[in-house]
């Protein structure tokens, strides 16, 4: 599986030579073809919810048919991350949106919320898919095709109640007893990923307060141009000027919105992806983390000799190998995820500069051509004087 195709659902720009590269010389290995559609608002006695119907075409032969369509909703995307966290505890899960919206920015179900939800859904699925490993996930699988009734079934199936609070209590416990060396290579690993964590989250706060002002402003610009035109009413000498004012504002007005989507669209959900790929990454290394302290445990009590000896070496021997998968699995899947993240941030920046370029370019333009304007009218008024 090929690095960029990581990425399904990044947005390319025309201009950027970078993204043209990056793509051309790939061959498709794709087999697997996930979209995320049609949200369905469904209301019961008891809760307010919404489904996505998703649709799936693939070619792979462990799939019984071609094409599946099923509808799912948000719990059963929390469903399939949870499995996957479990059966590959140091794999970079993709990360889901979160369950609500920030506090004050859009209420709960409202169009653009459930939009923004779907195409976050859509990629989560797309970067499972496109995962050298994930995408073979019997779990994954059933999510993809299983009607509603088969799904519950399936659910059914996990491990009950009493073994998760157990896995749970034994997980807190060998969190809070930790790990007495962690191999330098994981505490290079931990250390980008608090730095990373730390920037990532401040860009994101930054970029999210400039589109706020950049929409404050366009609401402004939308209210300023109309002004003049009522002015020149009443300004017959001014008039011609008034509405050449008037007509660049509304200009740079369409061009400021469209530099609001790309925005919207190439930058933000790009920086937010990864805020929340940080936090993913912090639950790997504690898992990872976890499992060197169960076996550290194991190793100090043959140490002390507090258990059977025999029965502990055995277990040793166990956790030894289940250690060396774990730190395998997260090297592997490491040195993938950095690649996707750097041409995922690398490609939205450059949209973006691609698009501030056509902004301030198309908004020189604009203004270039009134004073032009102007500046034959002013001739022209001269002219006549003279005469």
């Amino acid at each position: 599986m090929d690095m960029n195709s990581f990425s399904p659902m990044m947005p390319t720009s025309p201009l950027s030579m970078i993204n043209q590269v990056k793509f051309e010389d790939e061959p498709d290995l794709k087999d697997l073809f996930i979209t995320v559609d049609e949200p369905e608002s469904h209301v019961t006695t008891i809760e307010t919810f919404i489904t996505y119907r998703i649709i799936t075409k693939t070619s792979r032969g462990e799939f019984d048919s071609s094409e599946f369509e099923v509808r799912r909703r948000y719990q059963d995307f929390l469903w399939l991350k949870e499995r996957l966290e479990e059966a590959h505890p140091t794999l970079i899960i993709p990360p889901l949106p979160e369950k609500f919206i920030v506090k004050g920015m859009v209420e709960r179900f409202n169009d653009d919320f459930i939009e923004t939800r779907r195409k976050a859904l859509h990629k989560f699925l797309n970067r499972i898919a496109d995962h050298p490993t994930l995408t073979f996930n019997e779990d994954f699988k059933v999510f993809l095709t299983a009607q509603a009734w088969e799904l519950s079934s399936h659910k059914k199936q996990g491990p009950g109640l009493l073994s998760r609070m157990g896995q749970t209590v034994r997980a807190v416990a060998l969190s809070m007893r930790g790990v007495k060396s962690r191999p330098e290579e994981f505490m290079e690993m931990n250390n980008f990923i608090e730095i990373f964590s730390q920037k990532i989250n401040l860009i994101d706060k930054i970029s999210q307060r400039i589109y706020k002002e950049e929409r404050e402003y366009f609401d402004e610009m939308k209210e300023y141009g109309p002004i003049h035109i009522l002015w020149s009413a009443s300004e017959e000498d001014l008039a011609d000027t008034l509405k050449g004012v008037a007509s660049c504002i509304d200009k740079c007005c369409k061009a400021t919105e469209k530099r609001m989507s790309g925005l919207s669209e190439a930058l933000l959900p790009v920086v937010h992806e990864y805020v929340l790929y940080s936090e993913m990454l912090m639950g790997v290394m504690k898992r990872r983390d976890q499992i060197q302290a169960e076996l550290d445990s194991k190793v100090e009590a043959l140490t002390s000799k507090k258990a059977d000896t025999d029965l502990l070496t055995e277990e040793i021997g166990k956790l030894e190998d289940k250690v060396e998968c774990a730190n395998n699995a997260l090297k592997a899947d490491w040195e993938r995820w950095k690649q996707n993240m750097q041409n995922d941030v690398k490609s939205a920046f450059t949209d973006i500069a691609e698009e501030n370029i056509h902004y301030y370019e198309q908004c020189l333009a604009t203004w270039e051509s009134f004073l032009t304007s102007q500046t034959d009218l002013h001739l022209e008024e001269a002219s006549e004087d003279k005469s």
